[in-house]
């Protein structure tokens, strides 16, 4: 899904899509109450929540919350602390060695403003995170948001527009306070 398209709500993509939410739902409060140390059963949940083995230079700690898994795409030396959400279904990239910390929010859809279609419709974008990225606790990236290779995203950023590279952005909508 594209930031242009949308996508009918009671289509057949949406019900294809649903079906699958009520699956990785399922999966994920599966995963999320496994002990700590039982990797063969994480590594099989991740496996199923993602549509393939999760690589073992990739870390992630539950709880670990995604809506659709099949369009999360993590690169080698990803860090996901505990309690993140990622709403994947327009496509989630972490490039390499980011760090993403506790309570962090990716999210690819949302519904139109116009009330009129909002009840009809998803909207969305892909997320990419580029190399070497730390996105801090309690972040939120929104639809259509690409942030380049070395930026930081504070804690508690909401970030609705693109981030240059090797910058740092701040605030309930993040801001470039400075480059580097």
């Amino acid at each position: 899904m594209s930031s242009d398209r949308l996508m009918r709500i009671h289509s057949a993509e949406f019900r294809a899509m649903a079906e699958r939410v009520l699956r990785v739902t399922e999966l994920t409060s599966r995963l999320n109450v496994l002990p700590f140390e039982d990797e063969a059963g994480k590594a099989e949940l991740f496996e199923q929540i993602l549509g393939g083995p999760l690589s073992s230079r990739v870390t992630i700690y539950p709880p670990f919350y995604t809506d659709h898994g099949l369009r999360l795409d993590l690169a080698d030396r990803v860090f996901i602390n505990q309690n993140c959400t990622f709403l994947d279904y327009a496509g989630i990239r972490l490039g390499e060695r980011v760090m993403v910390g506790p309570k962090a929010t990716f999210i690819t859809v949302g519904h139109p403003v116009d009330p009129e279609e909002r009840r009809g419709w998803l909207s969305g974008g892909p997320i990419d995170v580029a190399e070497n990225v730390w996105i801090g606790a309690g972040a939120t990236i929104l639809p259509g948001v690409s942030i380049g290779r070395d930026a930081v995203v504070a804690a508690g950023a909401i970030v609705t527009d693109d981030v240059p590279p090797a910058s740092l952005v701040t605030g309930s909508k993040a801001a470039v306070n400075r480059r580097w």
